[in-house]
C-alpha cells in the first residue's frame, strides 16, 4: 500500500475475536541501535515491521554492521563495539524522529562526521532538543532552523547533568546512549517520567544505571553483549483495537503477546476509569520488559480527564482516543502540546477530521474537550500522510453512520503494515 492510497471503512456491528500485534516500535528501535555497539551477533524475533523500525536498521547497516534475516524473520545484527564505521552516504531516517533523535546520541561520540536526513515531515520536526544537549557534551551539529538535516561531528563527549525541558523519552535515551559512550557521568532529569525503554534496554545489554525519583545516571565506558530477545507486541498498536472494543458494547477482545510495561500502561487505566472491563493475563518478563495477553469488554459510561503526566505517557494514544471521544461520556485533554510536533501537527489534525465527521470538539493550545453521545457521520478524511491518525480514525469510522474514506491511508505502514486486514479480521458487521 502506497502513501496516496486509501481505504473505505465501513460501519461494523461489533468487535470479537482475538489478534497478535507486531513487535514494539521504541524497543526495536533502541535494541537495534544498542545491537550496533555490542561486539557480536544479536538477533531479535518479532521485530517490528514498520517503515520506521527499518529505517533504524538501515542507518545501522550504514555505519558498518551485517545486518541480515534469518529463515524465521528475525532479525540478525552484527555489532562492531563503541566505535562504529563512517557511512558513505548520509544515513536516511525516513519518517522516523525515533531514529534521528536517539542515533544522533551515538553518532555523536564517533570520530568522523555523519549527516542525518529525513523525509519532508521529518524535516519539519524540532531536532533542537537533542542538538542543545548533544553540543553541551562536546559534538558540534549543525542543522537548518533546528531542522534536518543534521551535520554532526562527532567528538570525545564528556558526561553533563542535563534537566530535560519538555517531556520526552526520546531526548532521554538519546542523552543515555552518548552518555554511555562518554567520559565520566550522565545524568538525566525529566520534568515527569517517560517511557523507560532505553534504560531497560541498556540493562539487557549488560550496562548499569541508576535512578532517582525522575532523573537517571549512566556512566561512561560500559562495555555492552549482544542479545538474544522476542520483542512483545506493540502496545501503542493495540490501543487501537482496544480503542475499538471499547466503543462497542458486548464486545469482546484478546490481545496476545502485548508489551504491558508501566509507563505504557496508561491507556488500560484510563478505558478502566471510563468503565470497560480490561483483564492482565499470563504476564511474563523479559529484560525488564512486561509482556502478557490483554482482554477487554466494553463498558464505557463515564467521562474521562487526562492531563499532567498521564498525558505525557499517553502522547502516541490520544489521537485514538480522542477520535473515539464522542462516542464516551466526554473526554477532556490537556498538557498535549506535544502532539503539535510529531508526525502532524495532531491536535489541529484530530479536530478538522471530526469535524468533518460532524462531532462538536473544541480545541485549545494543548489539548480538546470533546464532549460525549454524539453520533458521527461518515466523510471523507485526510491521514496528512500521519500513520496514527489513519488509524486512529480508521477507528472512528466504524461506529459512524455511513462509510468513510480515508486518504492517504498507505502512511500507516510506517508502523503497521498489516493494520487493515488485522482490523478486518476482528471486525462483526
Amino acid at each position: 500500500m502506497q502513501a496516496n492510497d486509501t481505504v473505505l471503512i465501513r460501519p461494523a456491528g461489533n468487535i470479537l475475536g482475538s489478534l497478535r500485534v507486531p513487535g514494539d516500535k521504541s524497543i526495536s528501535h533502541r535494541y537495534a541501535m544498542l545491537a550496533a555497539l555490542a561486539p557480536g551477533r544479536s538477533r531479535f524475533e518479532n521485530y517490528s515491521p514498520g517503515a520506521d523500525c527499518n529505517s533504524t536498521l538501515g542507518c545501522v547497516r550504514a555505519l558498518g554492521c551485517s545486518v541480515e534475516r534469518d529463515e524465521k524473520g528475525a532479525v540478525l545484527i552484527d555489532g562492531l563495539g563503541p566505535e562504529l564505521k563512517a557511512p558513505s552516504a548520509p544515513l536516511d531516517c525516513g519518517n522516523s524522529g525515533s531514529t534521528m533523535r536517539m542515533l544522533s546520541g551515538i553518532v555523536a561520540a564517533q570520530p568522523f562526521v555523519s549527516v542525518m536526513i529525513g523525509d519532508e515531515s521529518l524535516s519539519r520536526r524540532p531536532m533542537k532538543r537533542v542538538m542543545e544537549p548533544l553540543r553541551k557534551m562536546g559534538a558540534e551539529i549543525t542543522a537548518t532552523d533546528d531542522h534536518a538535516p543534521l551535520h554532526i561531528s562527532g567528538a570525545h563527549l564528556k558526561g553533563i547533568d542535563y534537566a530535560v525541558p519538555v517531556a520526552s523519552a526520546q531526548v532521554k535515551t538519546c542523552l543515555l546512549f552518548s552518555g554511555l559512550l562518554a567520559e565520566g557521568q550522565t545524568t538525566v532529569e525529566e520534568p515527569t517520567r517517560t517511557r523507560d525503554h532505553g534504560e531497560l534496554a541498556l540493562r539487557a545489554f549488560g550496562a548499569q544505571l541508576t535512578r532517582s525519583r525522575n532523573s537517571v545516571t549512566i556512566a561512561g565506558g560500559q562495555s555492552l553483549h549482544p542479545l538474544e530477545v522476542f520483542i512483545p507486541g506493540d502496545s501503542s498498536s493495540a490501543a487501537f483495537f482496544l480503542c475499538a472494543a471499547a466503543i462497542f458494547p458486548g464486545s469482546n477482545l484478546v490481545i496476545d503477546g502485548v508489551l504491558l510495561n508501566p509507563t505504557r500502561s496508561a491507556l488500560l487505566d484510563v478505558l478502566t476509569a471510563m468503565g470497560c472491563k480490561v483483564n492482565m493475563m499470563r504476564v511474563e518478563e523479559s529484560h525488564g520488559e512486561l509482556a502478557g495477553t490483554i482482554s477487554l469488554t466494553s463498558g464505557i459510561r463515564k467521562p474521562i480527564e487526562i492531563s499532567g503526566a498521564t498525558a505525557a505517557l499517553l502522547i502516541d494514544e490520544l489521537p485514538v482516543l480522542a477520535a473515539i471521544a464522542p462516542y464516551t461520556a466526554g473526554m477532556l485533554v490537556r498538557d498535549a502540546g506535544e502532539l503539535r510536533v510529531k508526525e502532524s501537527d495532531r491536535l489541529w489534525a484530530v479536530t478538522q477530521n471530526l469535524r468533518a465527521m460532524q462531532a462538536e470538539v473544541e480545541q485549545n493550545d494543548d489539548g480538546w474537550k470533546i464532549p460525549g453521545a454524539q453520533k458521527l457521520q461518515g466523510a471523507e478524511i485526510e491521514s496528512f500522510g500521519d500513520h496514527r491518525i489513519a488509524m486512529a480514525f480508521a477507528i472512528a469510522a466504524l461506529r459512524a453512520e455511513g462509510h468513510t474514506l480515508i486518504r492517504n491511508s498507505g502512511c500507516v505502514a510506517i508502523s503497521y503494515p498489516g493494520f487493515f486486514s488485522d482490523l478486518e479480521a476482528v471486525l462483526e458487521r
